[in-house]
């Protein structure tokens, strides 16, 4: 008789129970087969180690320092937004954000309306409330500066 081999085990041993019917238990309620999966699911040693190794190589810009003409040009366009505060003109001011778990940070851009300047906290407030300080703009841009770009 010819023997089949199982990772090198005769599997002839198991010709009495290999035809057998699957045993249900009526004591038991049947296990889904997304909680059998789980078991086999595979085992991390090291919980949160991927995660520090993502964050490590995230990416993050250092905040530049604007030159004087750069400053100059801020400065006016500034001037004009709260000279036509009134009209509560729409502009994108392009600023930092510092990254809160590590050095450096991004450059982002806002859009919307302008609905204060407040000349005491150094800061552009929108209608929606968001809040710019005037140290973290690199760039303002919309239609009232047309005339201030330079």
């Amino acid at each position: 008789m010819e023997k089949d081999y199982l990772n090198g085990q005769d599997i002839d041993k198991y010709n009495d129970i290999i035809n057998l019917e699957y045993h249900k238990t009526d004591t038991r309620p049947h296990m889904a087969i997304s909680d059998r999966a789980a078991q086999f699911s595979p085992f991390s040693a090291l919980v949160g180690y991927e995660d520090a190794i993502k964050e490590t190589a995230r990416f993050t810009d250092f905040k530049r320092e604007l030159s004087d003409d750069e400053k100059d040009i801020l400065s006016k366009k500034l001037n004009l937004l709260m000279e036509r505060i009134g009209e509560q003109p729409e502009i994108t001011i392009t600023y930092f954000v510092p990254d809160s778990l590590k050095s450096g940070g991004t450059y982002e851009a806002l859009t919307g309306r302008v609905k204060k300047v407040d000349m005491y906290e150094r800061a552009i407030t929108f209608i929606d409330n968001a809040r710019i300080l005037f140290d973290d703009i690199s760039d303002m841009s919309g239609i009232i500066f047309k005339k201030t770009s330079g």
